[in-house]
């Protein structure tokens, strides 16, 4: 089965050689393509017909979102990256051979979390899986993911994202 490539806004951005026939990305992805050339690359394959730009559904990212929750991705993802990285899920439910082309590490991280296979293009890729955190800057205190301030409610220290290295 030959192999179907998601492609990340890097791909176009950092000189990805498309040699497939079966590449996909999904539409929130060109709006991340803003220099020129680029742009030249991105629709060029598009007229050529060698990039299906695909949506995902409601579920396929709602499964995604429960999946990289629990990393702490969920906190460092763009909306766009989550869309990217439920495509690659969506090809690989499927029974697709699926190969995801992006530099973004918090996509790699989340993609080696998921174990689906991935490249980078002009960085050499993550080497280890690691979790994130909100995490009080003063006294400590650990909150969820979707605590909405900045500021911790106990002492009033700024919250920040601790990276956390997972073994596995």
């Amino acid at each position: 089965m030959e192999t179907c490539y998601v492609l990340d806004a890097s791909a176009f951005i950092n000189g990805f050689q498309i040699t497939s026939k079966r590449n996909y990305t999904v539409p929130e992805i060109t709006e991340e393509i803003k220099d020129f050339e680029s742009r030249l690359k991105f629709d060029a394959v598009v007229n050529e017909g060698l990039l299906v730009i695909q949506d995902v559904s409601s579920l396929c990212l709602s499964c995604v979102n429960n999946i990289i929750s629990e990393s702490g991705d969920i906190l460092r993802l763009s909306f766009p990256d989550k869309k990217l990285i439920a495509l690659a899920y969506m090809l690989s439910q499927k029974g697709e051979s699926v190969k995801v082309i992006t530099d973004d590490y918090t996509i790699q991280n989340t993609l080696k979390i998921m174990d689906i296979p991935y490249s980078g293009i002009i960085t050499e890729g993550i080497k280890g899986i690691y979790n994130w955190k909100k995490v009080c800057e003063g006294c400590k205190k650990e909150f969820p993911d979707d605590y909405p301030f900045d500021d911790c409610e106990i002492c009033g220290s700024k919250i920040f994202k601790k990276r956390i290295k997972v073994t596995k």
